[in-house]
């Protein structure tokens, strides 16, 4: 795999830092996630592809192991406010100094500097201080959070991601690693470039909620279907709109202009009004397979048995019969290979990875009974 031969030190935390880890982990990377003592379970549940390591990184002893941990690492990851890092006299001075090909990426909220650096958020709130949740919304209607996706795994995640390879393959000419300040907020805001880039241009000259792209026009929307399903329409070029409109039953030339913004509200419930006479799956018999840009709105049981899905193999299912989506992109030469093997159980890989450390079994077992680490191995009963 692409990453093969990479190892990443990844300290347990929410959703964005497992996210990059599982992503670095999918596509080959050898991760190994270092819990505290006293979790009894991973909250996070995208630890796919990792081994878990418990250490208490508030115990000297404790910080000498992940300093030992980290001086063979290619990448350290880290989630917590600055600060404490280095409080824990784990900071990047001191592990680059050990490690001068160390990458060291800090993924936080409001980043390493500024006024809100230390304060406690959730991806709505770093969507917030994008600018982008203030775009987000139906009309008349207060602004609302797409689920937890574009801070916290886009703006976060993956963007951390992004980061971490730049500097594996600017490390491969300068042979030295760099720290990586990884912000939800500037993440979420660079994502939404777009929009900043075409606030010229008329795009959102209309109040949230009944502009081109927001939900305002009646072609680029959602419908419910005569079955409680929806369907999904986004017909924007005019020769998609036509299709769309036969699809329907209509005539354009009975119609208003496409873009006449004063008759969206109206086409919208005569849109509404069509779709709600026919099942999901009728209306997918008639646009299936045209450039209409009309797809049902798949739910979690439905996405990986249709037939497009099934075509590529774009889900995946574990030992445990749970289905997740297939790392993307898909790579020609290296894809990513997930692992299909049960998410590790936490402190299971403690001992196997100090001895690949060289801790010797006397080592092990004094920081144990020091309760510096912790060792849970699966236990058989016959």
């Amino acid at each position: 795999m692409a990453l093969r031969g990479i190892t990443v030190v990844e300290l347990a935390g929410l959703a964005p830092v497992p996210f990059c880890g599982m992503v670095l982990a999918d596509f080959g990377a050898q991760v190994v996630r270092v819990d505290r003592p006293g979790t009894r379970s991973d909250s996070s549940w995208l630890a796919r592809g990792k081994r878990s390591l418990v250490v208490d990184l508030k115990r000297p002893g404790g910080v000498a192991v992940l300093r030992r941990l980290c001086a063979r690492a290619d990448v350290m990851l880290e989630p917590f406010r600055p600060g404490v890092m280095e409080k824990l006299q784990l900071g990047p001075e001191i592990l680059q100094k050990e490690n001068p090909r160390l990458i060291y990426a800090r993924l936080s909220g409001f980043g390493q500097s500024g006024r809100f650096s230390k304060v406690a958020g959730h991806d709505i709130n770093y969507l917030a201080l994008s600018g982008v949740l203030s775009r987000s919304g139906r009309s008349g209607e207060n602004p609302y959070a797409p689920l937890n996706l574009l801070a916290d795994f886009g703006g976060g995640g993956l963007m951390c991601t992004l980061g971490i390879i730049m500097a594996l393959f600017e490390r491969a000419r300068s042979g030295k690693g760099q720290v990586i300040d990884a912000s939800m907020v500037e993440g979420t805001a660079y994502l939404s470039s777009f929009l900043w880039k075409t606030q010229e241009t008329g795009l959102w000259e209309q109040p949230r909620g009944q502009n081109l792209l927001d939900g305002g026009a009646h072609f680029y929307t959602t419908y419910r279907t005569a079955d409680g399903g929806f369907m999904a329409v986004g017909a924007l070029e005019p020769q998609f709109y036509e299709l769309l409109i036969k699809g329907l039953g209509l005539k354009s030339d009975e119609l208003p202009n496409q873009m006449s913004i004063k008759d969206w509200p109206e086409m919208k419930k005569k849109f509404a009004d069509i779709f709600a006479k026919k099942t999901k799956a009728e209306w997918c018999q008639i646009f299936d397979g045209t450039d209409a840009c009309v797809t049902p709105v798949l739910t979690f049981e439905e996405v990986a048995h249709h037939g497009h899905n099934k075509d590529r193999g774009s889900f995946i299912t574990d030992r445990e019969q749970r289905v997740s989506p297939r790392p993307a992109p898909l790579l020609s030469n290296t894809p990513a290979l997930p692992s299909t093997e049960r998410d590790p159980f936490v402190g299971e890989h403690t001992e196997e990875i100090l001895k690949e450390l060289g801790f010797s079994q006397k080592e092990i077992i004094q920081l144990k009974l020091d309760n510096i680490i912790e060792i849970h191995k699966l236990r058989v009963n016959l």
